[in-house]
């Protein structure tokens, strides 16, 4: 049986090991007792998106086999946050069609002719939000409006967002917010394969948003 002092010891010496482990890896300890998720809360403020924690994931029915999964990476984006009016609230989104992740070296290269993106010609995509409506029963959601053009084409994208949390993170102050949405690419004059790779591309979006001094 282990004496108090042993079990103090193998405690204390537990706790500086994880610490020790935190900071290795990039100091991951991080007070979130300073995070906040009331949205009322958030400072206002001109945001950029933090594209090393911004993704958009796709997601496909494929062949009725599966469910493919893909990722849009290193986007770029502009929030504009008033929490005191959020109607007022901005968000634009530039989407590099050629850094696209399906994690198929083949399919990416297939993605960028013009059975897809064609990105000789269009290599982003782009949104532009119209309108911001929070939820009456939900302060942290939210549902944004806005313009997607894609190879050319524009069409309106409806996108369900929720507030996740927002403070200062590693020396930096963020928001962050997930959203939902569901597009159909025939909509945007990509139609290869259709229907047994499905019309309806399900897109989750991640974001965390640094405020701009």
């Amino acid at each position: 049986m282990r004496s108090p002092f042993m079990k103090y010891a193998v405690a204390k010496y537990a706790l500086v090991g994880a610490l020790a482990l935190s900071l290795a890896a990039g100091g991951a300890v991080v007070a979130q007792a300073a995070l906040t998720k009331n949205p009322a809360e958030v400072t206002a403020g001109n945001y950029d998106l933090d594209s090393g924690h911004g993704k958009i994931t796709w997601s496909v029915n494929h062949f009725g086999l599966s469910t493919y999964t893909g990722q849009f990476v290193n986007v770029k984006a502009q929030l504009k946050l008033d929490p005191a009016n959020p109607s007022a609230s901005t968000l634009t989104a530039t989407i590099p069609l050629t850094d696209v992740a399906p994690n198929d070296d083949q399919l990416k290269a297939h993605l960028q002719t013009a059975d897809f993106f064609d990105t000789a010609k269009y290599p982003t995509a782009t949104f532009v939000s119209r309108s911001v409506t929070v939820d009456a029963d939900d302060a942290n959601e939210a549902t944004v409006v806005g313009d997607l053009t894609l190879k050319g084409v524009t069409k309106p994208v409806t996108i369900e967002v929720e507030f996740n949390a927002a403070g200062t993170v590693m020396g930096a102050y963020k928001a962050g917010f997930d959203g939902e949405a569901t597009i159909k690419r025939s909509d945007f004059g990509i139609d290869y394969a259709l229907p047994a790779v499905s019309d309806e591309v399900k897109l989750h979006i991640e974001g965390e948003f640094v405020i701009q001094k």
